[in-house]
């Protein structure tokens, strides 16, 4: 309908403005309409979050342009140690390619500027003759000294761009660095590795080199930790100038650990590093049910083997420790999702002989007159549903949670077994230890936790007497190897495994450095804290609290404190002396307290009830009160008491019912 005549001009032209224009009809709509006011405030705030969106991307390269300049500016010093000729040339070649670019082209730069004085000379005796005012010469002098100047300077000019164009050419054609958990890799020649851990920042460098073959798949599975890079050793030093919240920000101290402890590999040494880590922390246990000193071992672990799963009365736990049969999926119901998962290895031989003296009166060797009488004829009746005869055989493996018996006439079996072990144990561990090599694997322990010299400094705890240590002949080890063939499997594979770690994290050259270290600082504890120096038999130790639980024909030793010792120290000194089962016994405590008490009042009752009976004691248990005389004697019955098999599924539901009226019985098998 067209417009009406009385119309004004101006409405008739917007009219027709938005009758011609069809993106305007909408417009016209919205500017009339009564929400007018709310369309502008819609549309004044998009324009505002525009606004905030392109300063943040301003902010954010301002930021990334500051920092890029800092981390340029960080000054390395280095200690080259070894390095190959041809390298060690082309990193000085590196390092200062362009000063021989500019050293000859100042040479050239001279050698072009007395040609030029020389042809100018030669122009000025040319025209000598025609010279007739007299500041011909000199204007022709300044003349020639402003071309010489001009052409110097361009030369310069030229010869450092060019040298910055070579720089950055060879800077181009180097691998780019590559950031791992806790390292730097630094595409430069070697494979520099910039080491990120507290308290120092260290930087080494490497040699490629190729993996040798295993046995089987042998990748790493570390979580979250860099690929290795080579065996050889080139460069070491330390970052001078670099401020504390960068290395504190870089390295964060793991709280979050399980520790699978495994049977006579120096674990119980390494219990004692986690106890008075976390003691000291305050961190939180998970401590067997009941105050055991094992969470029911050996049935597989459930989660409510822990104290204060059931009632809830712990929110989160930091560490679990004690002996356990490994079931991945009911240790991660009660530990973190980042929790770093170890353990320890020992060659089969020399852990066989141990166990043979330490467990010599389980059904399996109890007839035994020797460890190669148990080899050549023992196996003939070996039970394995006998209670306690797991020990016997492949006890790492079962340790794990595998099956620890294989028919040795299979080997096809044997392999596939083996190789699936490792796969398991890959999958499940950030890292496995070697109990030869100690020293060696606390300080990969201490760099892959964060932790400091003093956290992982330690004397050895429930170690046998020399007496009571037998050497073995090369035929008595190949029939160990023979009887414990998954176990040396799995020693085989991780012990390539833990030197492929040391070369890639840490450097044969560096890992002898901080052994030393590590070495020294045990000497002066020791020199501190252990009277006599060393450690003693059972039967002189003074203190009945720090006597160790002693079990089978293995004598274990202890410590005596020097005297005169008070406050911190005395403190620090004792924890690194406490045995196992006394430190367990202080925690748990120290955790529950009003069940601690309960079962205290428990046990007063039991004893009363009891009648005292003549029992000869041993001189090297004497002095043992407490709970360690308590599981002293629970012990004594394990060999004449029966009990379920331990590789029975379906001991793994129990309740915690059932679980409190069995209490007694597995407790006899609450070995350390």
């Amino acid at each position: 309908m067209p417009p009406s005549p009385r119309k004004s001009i101006k409405e008739r032209e917007l009219f027709s403005l938005t009758s011609s224009l069809p993106c305007c009809s909408w417009l016209k709509v919205v500017l009339c309409s009564h929400m007018r006011n709310l369309w502008m405030v819609l549309m004044a705030l998009t324009v505002l979050c525009v606004a905030i969106q392109i300063l943040g991307v301003v902010w954010q390269s301002r930021n990334d342009k500051m920092l890029s300049e800092k981390l340029l500016n960080v000054q390395f010093t280095i200690k080259i140690q070894r390095t190959l000729p041809t390298e060690q040339r082309d990193w000085v070649r590196l390092r200062s390619s362009h000063a021989p670019v500019v050293e000859e082209e100042m040479r050239s730069q001279e050698e072009g500027a007395l040609k030029q004085r020389a042809k100018g000379q030669q122009k000025v005796a040319e025209h000598q003759h025609g010279r007739d005012e007299p500041g011909v010469e000199r204007r022709v002098q300044e003349h020639h000294q402003h071309l010489k100047l001009s052409y110097t300077v361009s030369k310069v000019k030229d010869s450092r761009k060019e040298a910055r164009g070579k720089v950055s050419a060879v800077k181009a054609a180097l691998p780019k660095g590559t950031m791992g958990d806790d390292e730097l890799h630094l595409g430069v020649p070697g494979s520099v590795v910039l080491q990120l851990g507290h308290p120092s920042i260290k930087v080494v460098s490497t040699l490629p080199y190729k993996p040798p073959e295993l046995l089987s798949t042998n990748r790493l599975k570390s979580r979250k930790s860099p690929a290795p890079l080579g065996t050889n050793s080139v460069v070491a030093g330390v970052i001078n100038e670099v401020k504390s919240e960068v290395a504190s920000a870089t390295c964060w101290p793991k709280n979050h650990i399980v520790f699978l402890k495994t049977h006579k590999t120096a674990s119980s040494t390494i219990l004692n590093i986690l106890y008075r880590y976390g003691d000291s922390r305050n961190l939180t246990f998970a401590l067997p049910l009941n105050k055991h000193s094992q969470l029911f071992y050996p049935f597989f672990f459930a989660s409510h083997f822990v104290e204060g799963v059931r009632s809830r009365s712990v929110k989160e736990f930091n560490i679990m420790c004690n002996h356990m049969r490994f079931r991945p999926p009911e240790v991660r119901k009660v530990m973190p999702q980042d929790t770093f998962y170890f353990s320890i290895l020992k060659n089969p031989v020399a852990m066989m002989e141990s166990i043979f003296i330490y467990y010599k009166s389980i059904p399996a060797f109890h007839k035994a007159r020797s460890l190669d009488d148990f080899l050549d004829n023992g196996w003939r009746g070996y039970n394995t549903s006998l209670p306690n005869n797991h020990y016997a055989r492949n006890i790492l493996t079962f340790d794990f949670g595998f099956d620890n018996n294989v028919a040795t006439e299979t080997p096809g079996d044997l392999e596939t077994r083996g190789a699936k072990a490792i796969g398991a144990i890959e999958q499940d561990f950030h890292l496995i230890l070697i109990s030869e090599y100690f020293d060696e694997s606390m300080i990969l322990l201490k760099r892959a936790l964060c932790w400091s010299l003093d956290d992982v400094v330690s004397f050895k705890l429930n170690s046998r007497s020399e007496r009571t240590r037998h050497m073995l002949s090369p035929h008595t080890a190949d029939k160990i190897r023979a009887w414990n063939a998954l176990d040396w499997q799995l020693y085989l594979h991780f012990n390539i495994t833990f030197w492929r770690r040391v070369d890639a994290t840490v450097g044969r050259e560096e890992m002898r450095r901080e052994v030393t270290r590590l070495q020294e600082r045990r000497a002066e504890l020791a020199k501190t804290c252990l009277k006599d120096g060393g450690a003693v038999d059972p039967s002189q130790v003074n203190d009945a609290g720090l006597k160790p639980f002693q079990y089978g024909a293995a004598i274990i030793q202890g410590y005596n404190l020097n005297p005169g010792l008070v406050g911190p120290t005395k403190t620090h000194c004792q924890n690194l002396v406490t045995p196992e089962l006394q430190y367990t016994d202080t925690l748990y405590t120290k955790q529950f307290p009003e069940l601690a008490a309960r079962q205290r009042q428990a046990a007063k009752l039991v004893a009363s009830q009891r009648q005292p009976s003549s029992v000869k004691v041993n001189p090297n248990k004497a002095a043992m009160t407490g709970p360690v005389r308590v599981r002293e004697a629970r012990h004594s019955r394990t060999a004449r008491s029966g009990h379920r098999n331990p590789h029975a599924q379906k001991q793994n539901d129990l309740p915690s019912s059932a679980l409190s009226k069995i209490t007694a019985a597995r407790s006899d098998r609450n070995m350390p």
